[in-house]
């Protein structure tokens, strides 16, 4: 059985996952993390997820709890989550990270970190929209430069980071597939007269309103015909399960940078 140690504990990922950690046959909860002075510390994860006692209180010292754990599964902030990074090279501990909006400086030591231990690192844990990645990979490929691809993302009104880490990764995957840089044609916000679009552009529009879970949509758009491709999740269930897949499937990797679609193998060879 894996021991997962998941930090965020008080958050809405880290309560879904605590929450549906139990159903596992692979991975079990042996601690959960809060930042210090969060109003969680000292209660009872399961009570606090909604899911019953456990008897594991949550804390705010990952070092007293590395010692009881196989991976961590953080769901927190980039400066928490780049600390937890940091601790888990100490003890040698494989990490899933479902946090986003990390610099480049960031990004980079999770890179570095990853030559010492497995690390899995991806902006949306669902299963669905790792097999979109991979359909908008292809349908980028395949259509012609004349079809123009904006990317719109809705997701609450308590999001910090935009665009999402999803639609970041979407344009990155679409620039990719046509030979461009994203810096150089991405495009975030439209006003005024701007003059026509121009060819190479992806335009990454955000919508930030109530409760919505989460929603990407890809366009490709064409003379005479449109192609959407949407997910939708109506719940973090499917988040929540794919990190717990994510932390049972890194538990037997060499060190090395993962995401997703290594842990579902829809990794193209």
């Amino acid at each position: 059985m894996i021991k997962a140690v998941v930090c965020g504990a008080g958050g809405r990922m880290g309560k879904r996952i605590i929450s549906l950690i139990g159903d596992s046959e692979d991975v079990r909860l042996a601690g959960a993390i809060e930042r210090s002075g969060s109003p969680y510390i000292g209660l009872d994860a399961g009570e606090n997820a909604g899911a019953g006692r456990l008897g594991i209180g949550i804390t705010d010292n990952l070092d007293l709890l590395t010692d009881l754990a196989d991976v961590i599964i953080d769901f927190t902030e980039p400066t928490a989550a780049i600390e937890h990074v940091r601790v888990s090279r100490e003890k040698m501990l494989g990490v899933v990270i479902g946090t986003t909006g990390f610099s480049g400086r960031e990004l980079d030591e999770i890179s570095d970190a990853a030559r010492i231990i497995p690390i899995v690192i991806s902006p949306n844990m669902s299963i669905g929209i790792n097999l979109i990645f991979k359909v908008i990979d292809d349908i980028a490929r395949r259509l012609s430069k004349d079809y123009d691809i904006e990317i719109v993302e809705a997701h609450h009104r308590l999001k910090k980071d935009a665009p999402s880490g999803t639609a970041m990764r979407m344009a990155r995957i679409l620039a990719g597939a046509r030979g461009l840089d994203l810096d150089k044609t991405g495009v975030y916000s439209r006003k005024g007269m701007i003059g026509e679009r121009g060819k190479d552009e992806i335009g990454i529009q955000t919508i930030r309103a109530g409760d919505i879970v989460g929603e990407h949509t890809v366009i490709f758009g064409g003379t005479g015909e449109r192609i959407e491709v949407t997910h939708k999740a109506h719940s973090r269930d499917n988040f929540a399960k794919g990190a717990i897949i994510a932390a049972s499937w890194l538990a037997k990797k060499d060190p090395g940078l993962y995401d997703m679609m290594d842990v579902l193998g829809l990794r193209t060879k």
